[in-house]
């Protein structure tokens, strides 16, 4: 009974390598979900950027163009916001409107920014909270 009790007491959030790994799925996912015609990777992330204190975090960002050129970058960020939501929950940390939105997902333990610069252009990139390492 002792073991069981100990067992459960373990810290059973996800280290930096695994919320890294959920960070570029959502990512990717969120492209093909609105259909992202010529994605590109401009930050494949995979290692670890130290926080201090055996934690660390993970990054990751795409771009990829909307057939329709002339969409300015709020607009297509509110795309990307709608089809996030098929993707995975996210809450709006900030948004200031004609500005990059700031998602946060606690049970990820990751964020998403959606700083499309317009002219059909979608921009993403994400990091993960500071966990461990291991």
């Amino acid at each position: 009974m002792a073991l069981l009790a100990v067992s459960g007491c373990a810290d059973s959030g996800p280290t930096a390598a695994e919320a890294g790994e959920t960070l570029k799925s959502h990512i990717t996912e969120l492209m093909k979900e609105r259909h992202a015609l010529d994605v590109r990777i401009t930050d494949s992330g995979g290692r670890d950027i130290p926080c201090g204190e055996g934690r660390a975090k993970r990054t990751f960002a795409a771009v990829g163009r909307d057939p329709a050129e002339s969409r300015g970058g709020d607009n297509l960020n509110d795309l990307l916001l709608g089809a996030l939501s098929r993707v995975a929950f996210y809450r709006i940390a900030e948004d200031r409107g004609n500005a990059p939105i700031r998602l946060a997902s606690d049970d990820y333990k990751t964020v998403i920014i959606l700083e499309s610069p317009g002219n059909g252009r979608y921009a993403v990139r994400g990091e993960t909270e500071c966990l461990p390492i291991s």
